[in-house]
């Protein structure tokens, strides 16, 4: 048995304090997990490891939330980063785990924020938005729901259009569809969507142009 005589804070890091038995420094712990010890209390072996897998835990689980400070992410992605860390599988699962219980962790909701996110900022198709998310590890089952009820191609289309149109204005037919098109294509919309949009959009410039030269003359 040894008998802890003191409990001091860390200068770099106040979360964590420094655990001194026997008049000597033995260990670093959480604060949340030195949280119920007292100086003199006495603490066996056993204690000592159990409080020392605890602290592994709470580092782990602190370091996951400092990942998930920045943006939302999937758990897959959080899954990722502690493995780059070194963390071991089994403490990796049971974080991962823990985050969702505390409900910090949620694929469904962090597929529908990049969706709402994509929709608003960057207008894509369902094929490109159904990428993204199993690059980050979405599972379909999750995915599909939300692209039939969250997504509108066409209007997603017309929207990235939209926020194109100064790059192709003035241009010849040939030109402003060549522009136009591949930059809707490389956002992942197809043909069907594309083709009419593009003839919509013309016959609205020329429109536009006509009344302009009317309010001229």
């Amino acid at each position: 048995m040894r008998t802890i005589s003191a409990i001091e804070p860390q200068h770099r890091n106040p979360q964590r304090v420094n655990i001194y038995l026997d008049g000597e420094f033995a260990f670093g712990l959480a604060r949340i997990v030195a949280a119920w010890l007292k100086v003199g209390e006495m603490l066996n072996e056993e204690k000592i490891s159990a409080l020392q897998v605890e602290d592994e835990r709470e580092v782990v689980y602190q370091k996951a939330l400092h990942f998930l400070s920045y943006r939302p992410r999937s758990a897959a992605e959080v899954r990722t980063n502690l493995n780059r860390h070194g963390v071991a599988e089994a403490l990796v699962n049971e974080t991962v785990v823990r985050l969702q219980r505390n409900g910090l962790l949620n694929d469904a909701e962090f597929a529908r924020l990049w969706i709402e996110n994509r929709n608003t900022f960057r207008p894509r198709s369902k094929a490109a938005l159904r990428m993204e998310l199993r690059q980050k590890g979405v599972s379909e089952e999750i995915i599909q729901p939300l692209l039939e009820t969250d997504v509108d191609e066409e209007q997603l289309a017309r929207q990235a259009a939209q926020k194109y149109l100064r790059k192709v204005e003035g241009l010849e037919w040939q030109e402003f569809r060549n522009k136009l098109g591949g930059f809707l294509a490389r956002r992942g919309f197809s043909y069907n969507i594309i083709a009419p949009l593009l003839s919509e959009i013309w016959q609205e410039m020329a429109g536009t142009a006509e009344a302009g030269e009317t309010d001229e003359e």
